[in-house]
Formats: C-alpha cells, structure tokens, sequence
C-alpha cells in the first residue's frame, strides 16, 4: 500500500504562513519532492544491448586506466569501433552519463523548498530508531509499508527523519500514522537495523512532531 501522491490541495493553499497557523495542513508525499530541471537523457532512446556495450565498455577503459592489458584493450577497442559503427558518440554518451547521475541524485534527495517550515500533516509507516519503554520516541517515516525491509529504501526525499518526546506505541511496522508538524530539511543518513543486517539510508526530511498518531 501507497498514500496516494496529489498535491492539490496544498497548491490552492499557496503554503500560507497563516494558514498555518491554525492548523497543520495535510499533504501527500509527492509533495516532498521538488521540481527538476529537465535534461537531456540519452539513453532513454538506447536499445539495451547499446546499453549493455557501453557499460561494459566503460568498465575496460576504468580497468585500463589503472593498468595496462593488451587482451583488455585490444576488447575495449573493438567495442568501443563497434558501438561507433553503430552511430553513437561513445564519448558524448559517457559525458552525458555524469549528468544523468547527478540529476538524479539532486533530484532524489533535494527538499521542497515549498514545504521546508510549514506546518503539515503527513501518513505513512514507522521504522522504528529509538524506543522509550514500549514506545518509540525516534523513528523514520515511509510512504509504502515494507520500505527498508522487503524493498530497497525509497528516495532521501520520501523519508522524513521524527523525534516524538511523547512516543507512540508500535504494534507493528505495518500499520500506519500521522504525523504532524513543521517540516525541515537537513540531508543525514541513518543506520536501520534489521534482522538480516544493517542498512544505510539517506534521509531529507526532519520534523520533531506535535502529535503522532494512527491513521483513521
């Protein structure tokens, strides 16, 4: 399950500060994520076995770069010969690579500066961090039950890191809360320990809620 993503209702809103004020506005998680400058992605045009070539390409030419082999440079040249044959500019597309990646990371761990400081009211599921007694008084919230345990974590901008002094019982990973509060953003990372291990996960968001409590 997914809290559904439309935003709205907190469009119309304009985020007022005085709107605010009286009380928490709720959003949904897309929400959380902000607008990105479009780019140019190459190899979204690509067929797979290109795709496959130039990464096996690129990795020859890195093994290269820290040694010389003559059975690696002599696959790497003719691959590099073929893919060129083939019309693409092998250089251009491991240029335009870099960009992809950093657009993709920028656009998946920057904030909304629309929602930073504004009082909201946000569901999803708890990863407990820190327990009080039976309560957990530290924990990141997921939009999608299971995230972190059965799936790989979601984005850094689709965490929000809580610290709720109060705490709230945890019955279970699989039912969802509110929370409520105002929203801030400072990039961290956080180890979440499993039964199976120990997993890094970036996060985007803080808030040290006002309430936390179940979804009704």
């Amino acid at each position: 399950m997914r809290f559904a993503t439309t935003t709205a209702c907190v469009l119309a809103l304009g985020f007022s500060t005085t709107a605010f004020a009286a009380e928490p506005t709720v959003i949904e998680w897309n929400a959380l994520i902000p607008e990105v400058e479009p780019y140019e992605n190459p190899f979204a045009d690509l067929d797979q076995s290109d795709i496959r070539s130039l990464a096996k390409l690129l990795r020859l030419e890195s093994l290269l770069e820290d040694k010389e082999d003559p059975q690696i440079r002599a696959e790497a040249t003719e691959l590099r010969a073929g893919l060129t044959e083939r019309g693409l500019d092998v250089d251009g597309l491991f240029a335009q690579r870099l960009v992809v990646m950093e657009n993709r990371i920028k656009a998946a761990r920057s904030p909304n500066p629309e929602i930073v400081g504004q009082s909201v009211r946000l569901p999803g599921y708890i990863l407990p961090l820190e327990f009080k007694g039976e309560e957990a008084v530290e924990f990141l919230l997921v939009p999608t039950v299971g995230a972190c345990i059965h799936t790989p974590p979601p984005d850094a901008n689709q965490i929000v890191h809580v610290t709720y002094p109060k705490g709230i019982k945890v019955d279970g990973m699989f039912e969802p809360i509110w929370i409520a509060g105002q929203m801030q953003s400072e990039f961290a990372t956080e180890n979440l320990y499993m039964v199976d291990g120990t997993t890094e996960v970036e996060i985007t968001y803080q808030m040290s809620a006002d309430l936390v409590e179940p979804y009704k």
